[in-house]
């Protein structure tokens, strides 16, 4: 008589795999929300960024030394006995007397010591290049703003994926797990079978070549459980020379979950603004407004300028006080044809900077419609995934049924086994596959990927529901 089958995958079976893995990682667990929100100031691409755009926007103060005022103190002190330095730091100190036009005085003067301090301010004017400057260096800013805000957005959609990555990843651990545990039964039943004389060798060993094989995909699935953790954990900015926090959902979310989340990521969806597209368009802003500045050092330049003067021969900022004011015009003909090539560079840059923002514009089109594309694709995949793992359990249970009646054989029943384990498997990657096109789809069309922590609601369900979530 046939002997008792082995059960089937069962589901709580992979849960408590589940379960035990995922508290397996020491310390408090991240939530997706709160990977989200360590990425958003810990992640390496986002600090990279975010000094980027620092240096960007400091470098807007650079043009207004050609736009604002220049004020100084000065201070100094003089001793000569140079005819004219005499005479001349006399007159400043208000000490000249008839004596000082001695001849033999004005030729031959003792040395003299003249203490000078100054009040100056220089106002420039018309300086058509600072302005350009200040220009090109403001939407240069802009740029960098909106680059940072686009590798945030990006960052997000790989701490989805390699957030969800972490938990697919545990549970191919507990499936294969339970598919194991299954498999070693059947070899086990197989051995006594023969001995009995029920089944051939043939059968026996059959039965042992799947149990292998499961024991190897284990092996395999175990080994990229650690693997997607540390590149979970170096994503989020932890060193990767120690455990990070992990990951604290017990498995991904359920198909309706993910349906229900993700059913307005359609063709009807309109694309909003994109961080890389406003980068690119501020960014041949200003290598347009930096061309124009080049040419503008080719024009005149007005400045102003106004001083206070004071000379002593015993401190600094004593004696009479002295005032100049005046303006001064100057215009640089030809320096080296230095600012030629500047002309020239500036303006190559700009015609660069306008095929990378057109280039960037019809890539992120072109990023619309393959998100579109692929997210459908990959819901379709979800919907067939679970209607196989529904049908290929319940082929198990009629063949399991078949085989303790007598009528199915033991290669029939471990091809049903594998069957249902490799549609569990398809299952959990469809469903992390859609969350991923979700999470693409959602950046593609200018909208932020982190509204799918909503997920973090339901992926806490009790390991002991069913596996996913069905």
């Amino acid at each position: 008589m046939r002997m008792p089958p082995v059960p089937r995958i069962a589901v709580t079976v992979a849960a408590v795999g589940i379960a035990a893995l995922a508290s397996s990682r020491a310390g408090a667990q991240l939530t997706l929300r709160e990977a989200f929100q360590r990425a958003d100031h810990a992640a390496y691409g986002n600090r990279i960024a975010a000094g980027a755009a620092s240096a960007q926007r400091a470098q807007t103060l650079a043009p207004l030394k050609g736009i604002l005022p220049n004020v100084r103190l000065e201070a100094g002190y003089v001793r000569t006995t140079d005819p004219i330095g005499v005479f001349g730091s006399t007159l400043r100190q208000r000490a000249v007397t008839p004596a000082n036009f001695d001849p033999q005085r004005l030729n031959y003067p003792a040395a003299m010591a003249n203490y000078q301090g100054g009040f100056v301010i220089e106002q420039p004017l018309v300086n058509a290049d600072a302005w350009a400057g200040r220009d090109a260096a403001t939407r240069a800013a802009d740029a960098g703003r909106a680059s940072e805000e686009w590798t945030r957005l990006s960052i997000r959609v790989d701490v989805v994926r390699a957030y969800y990555g972490a938990i697919l990843a545990r549970e191919r651990v507990a499936t294969l797990q339970a598919a194991s545990t299954a498999a070693h039964a059947h070899v086990g039943q197989a051995d006594a079978m023969v001995r009995q004389g029920l089944v051939t060798r043939s059968d026996a060993l059959l039965a042992s070549v799947r149990a292998g094989e499961m024991d190897a995909q284990l092996a395999e699935a175990t080994g990229a459980v650690a693997t997607a953790n540390r590149q979970l954990d170096v994503l989020l900015g932890f060193d990767g020379a120690a455990p990070g926090r992990g990951v604290a959902a017990p498995r991904l979310p359920s198909t309706k979950r993910i349906l229900a989340e993700v059913a307005n990521d359609t063709a009807t969806m309109p694309a909003n603004a994109r961080a890389d597209v406003d980068a690119a368009s501020d960014a041949l802003a200003a290598a347009r407004a930096d061309a124009l500045r080049a040419r503008a050092t080719l024009l005149p330049r007005i400045n102003a300028f106004a001083r206070y003067d004071w000379n002593s021969p015993t401190r600094v900022y004593a004696g009479d006080r002295n005032w100049t004011v005046g303006v001064m015009a100057s215009w640089n003909l030809f320096a080296g044809a230095s600012e030629m090539a500047d002309v020239q560079t500036t303006a190559a840059h700009a015609a660069a900077a306008r095929a990378q923002s057109e280039a960037t514009a019809a890539n992120a089109r072109l990023d619309v419609e393959q998100t579109r594309i692929a997210l459908g694709v990959a819901l379709t995949r979800l919907e067939i995934g679970e209607r196989a793992a529904a049908q290929s359990a319940e082929a198990n249970r009629i063949v399991g049924r078949k085989y303790e009646g007598g009528l199915a054989t033991v290669v029939e029943l471990l091809d049903a086994q594998a069957a249902e384990t490799q549609s569990a498997l398809s299952l959990s990657q469809a469903r992390w596959a859609a969350i991923v096109a979700a999470a693409e789809r959602r950046r593609a069309v200018g909208l932020d990927p982190a509204t799918l922590a909503v997920l973090d609601d339901t992926a806490t369900v009790a390991a002991s529901d069913s596996l996913g979530g069905r």
